[in-house]
């Protein structure tokens, strides 16, 4: 069964376009790619899949030195499926056991400029560092990630309640029930996770006892892979990082941590293979004088968030009665997680077509000490969102950071319907990936 997704629509432009790059998606393994790219490939004529991973032979074809030109003509010959300029989509899975593949990309671009080439696959980002070039101008990389709230809102067949989300503001919030309803599928939300798998068997069963038997089977998987990462970093300081991720989500992640028994550069470097895995995005300190924001970092301070909610709350080791059982303040206050919520949510929203960046904003003064838990940039305005996991709380932080800086808005996600207090819009978690409204 497949889940619609958001990305379907950018795949659907982008096979419409007269002159097309060879396309790359990016992103963690096991979040859905080589679906999606199957279910485009229902709307053409003519579908190929080559897996590097499934027949070696493709490598060796890959590896001779041949043309675009010849390597098409193999290929048709070998699947018997003709290539047709407009009418074939060839789609290239698990791309990052074949690097000349992925050097190639860059003629198919130049030799058939409107053949639909699709290049996928895990820890690409680890192969992509091999190869010394793979043109610039002449592919096109798209970013993928787990499902967001929205998708998985229709992925339980709720558009209607996407709908509602999308025409309130903070003039015109939702209606008390309809707000609660939005909660309770966000604590949903937050211990599913929104990898395909565990979303799937959700919309299935609506048995969460067997989506957290899915998850399990999900890390197991995932810390299965670090020992491919690279071969001369040890698996165990990957996994000693990652634990450590896990256990500092939401502060300044430090490598002295307790956890670490690395020295810096080992621990930098494995820190370093996560985030090039997709497992783990660095949020870095930036001092907020200008635009671009990442120009203002100070990359020796950064928190660190992992990838997806359902996975963290499994690691975590989260009682799922006492969870279900808690008010809806204590849920979401369980290990950060609505800033890790927040986090994600603002990169698959708005990260598509570049590199993910998240910042935040910290001053350390012994008087006046302040931490804004976000901080994002529109056009020319740079908007700080500080995160709640209840309906209260000061703003202490939020209101210094408007006043030091000399911006006119400041953003509080939390519990609470849509509304303003002052300066200070806010937005309920689950709404807070519509950063357009901003």
């Amino acid at each position: 069964m497949y889940i619609q997704r958001t990305i379907d629509k950018e795949l659907i432009l982008w096979s419409k376009q007269k002159s097309l790059k060879p396309l790359m998606i990016r992103g963690a393994r096991q979040i859905g790619k080589s679906s999606s790219i199957k279910n485009l490939g229902k709307q053409f004529q003519y579908f190929i899949e080559i897996n590097f991973d499934e027949d070696a032979r493709f490598l060796q074809l890959f590896k001779n030195n041949y043309s675009v030109v010849e390597i098409c003509q193999q290929i048709e010959v070998f699947v018997n499926i003709p290539i047709v300029e407009g009418q074939t989509l060839l789609f290239l899975d698990e791309v990052q056991l074949c690097p000349e593949a992925i050097a190639l990309l860059r003629y198919f671009y130049e030799k058939k400029p409107n053949l639909h080439v699709i290049a996928a696959g895990s820890l690409l980002e680890f192969a992509l560092a091999q190869v010394p070039t793979i043109g610039v101008g002449r592919i096109r990389s798209l970013f993928m990630y787990p499902f967001s709230y929205q998708e998985f809102l229709l992925a339980n067949g709720e558009e209607k309640l996407m709908v509602q989300i999308a025409k309130a503001n903070i003039q015109h919030p939702l209606p008390t029930l309809i707000h609660q309803k939005c909660i309770d599928y966000l604590k949903k939300f937050l211990l599913i996770g929104g990898m395909p798998e565990a979303v799937s068997e959700y919309v299935q069963t609506k048995n969460l006892l067997r989506v957290q038997q899915v998850l399990d089977d999900l890390i197991i998987s995932l810390q299965t892979e670090f020992a491919k990462y690279k071969a001369r970093v040890p698996s165990s300081n990957i996994q000693q990082i990652f634990k450590s991720a896990i256990a500092q989500m939401g502060g300044k992640f430090v490598y002295s941590h307790q956890q670490i028994q690395l020295n810096n550069g080992q621990a930098k470097e494995a820190l370093n293979l996560l985030s090039l895995a997709g497992l783990v995005y660095s949020v870095y300190h930036t001092a907020c004088n200008g635009i671009p924001l990442g120009a203002g970092i100070n990359e020796k301070k950064r928190k660190v968030i992992l990838f997806d909610t359902g996975i963290y709350q499994r690691l975590l080791g989260l009682n799922l009665s006492e969870v279900l059982l808690a008010n809806d303040v204590q849920f979401v206050n369980k290990g950060k997680l609505a800033e890790l919520h927040v986090g994600l949510e603002l990169i698959k929203n708005n990260f598509t077509y570049q590199m993910p960046e998240l910042f935040y904003w910290h001053r350390e003064q012994k008087s006046s000490n302040a931490e804004v838990d976000y901080v994002i940039q529109q056009q020319e305005k740079i908007i700080p969102i500080e995160v709640k996991s209840s309906t209260q709380g000061s703003m202490q932080s939020l209101y210094l950071f408007l006043l030091e800086k000399n911006i006119q808005k400041g953003i509080r996600t939390s519990l609470e319907n849509f509304g303003s207090v002052g300066s200070i819009d806010i937005y309920p978690l689950y709404a807070i990936g519509e950063a357009n409204k901003f």
